[in-house]
């Protein structure tokens, strides 16, 4: 893999909705998150932190998300405590000079000020890590690629609550996507990101 130039590391939701005791917990968040945040902290000011953000009630949102909410109806914010939607603690310390950037939806692409971000910095590549492999962050991998981003994936600093799917995801995209997806250790991507 190439030196990493350009970039800025796109660190998914890691936040305490998915934590240890939050509804829907990811039980590798635990593990991953020491290497997320050496990611971040190699470079703060070259770091965005999504955060999914659930609507007010089941009605404020939109199409099939109005039923999924309905379903999920302890996890909007007339129910959830506004606590959850914080980045864990000791990524939350690094806001400034990271940034965060609430979206709405899987994708932090969709509906965010998160495209007109990488405009201003000049990003051509995205690092990317979070939670979940499965869900919001196969749809930023899948956008950005979209977008024309090079993506670099942190194998290691992924997490997913389900084994089967995250394996499955990382074997599609370097069988699948390997010219426009590069997956690679933290320590490899630490060491080529000047």
């Amino acid at each position: 893999m190439d030196v990493i130039t350009d970039a800025v590391h796109l660190c998914v939701d890691m936040q305490r909705l998915f934590d240890r005791d939050g509804p829907w917990e990811t039980p590798w968040m635990s593990r991953v998150l020491p290497i997320v945040r050496r990611l971040a902290e190699a470079h703060p000011e070259k770091t965005v932190f999504t955060r999914f953000v659930p609507p007010e009630t089941p009605r404020q949102a939109r199409g099939r998300w109005r039923d999924f909410y309905e379903h999920w109806r302890d996890v909007t914010l007339e129910r959830l405590d506004p606590k959850l939607i914080d980045l864990v603690d000791p990524l939350a310390a690094l806001v400034p000079p990271a940034t965060v950037i609430d979206k709405p939806a899987y994708s932090p692409f969709e509906r965010s000020r998160l495209q007109a971000v990488l405009q201003e910095r000049g990003a051509t590549t995205l690092i990317i890590s979070g939670a979940e492999t499965d869900v919001c962050v196969l749809a930023a991998v899948l956008d950005a690629v979209d977008l024309g981003y090079r993506v670099v994936i942190a194998r290691d600093a992924l997490c997913s609550a389900n084994d089967a799917t995250h394996d499955a995801l990382l074997t599609l995209y370097e069988q699948r996507y390997s010219h426009q997806i590069d997956l690679a250790s933290s320590a490899e991507i630490l060491e080529l990101w000047r």
